[in-house]
């Protein structure tokens, strides 16, 4: 079984993936620093399931 991630991390990645779609990409590193610009999110730990979320997003569109 895999982890159940919180709400609001989902609705924040919903959010920014609708603002900045076409910028996010399929890599983590990337998609880490681009939640660092342009978000306001008070915890790295935050930020990164922000960015993992939006990772995984865009990794099964993309197939």
């Amino acid at each position: 079984m895999g982890r159940v991630r919180a709400g609001f991390v989902k609705r924040q990645a919903e959010m920014l993936m609708k603002l900045y779609s076409s910028r996010f990409t399929a890599k983590f590193k990337d998609n880490k620093e681009l939640v660092s610009g342009v978000a306001e999110v008070p915890t790295k730990k935050l930020r990164n399931l922000i960015a993992g979320y939006i990772t995984k997003k865009r990794k099964k569109h993309d197939q």
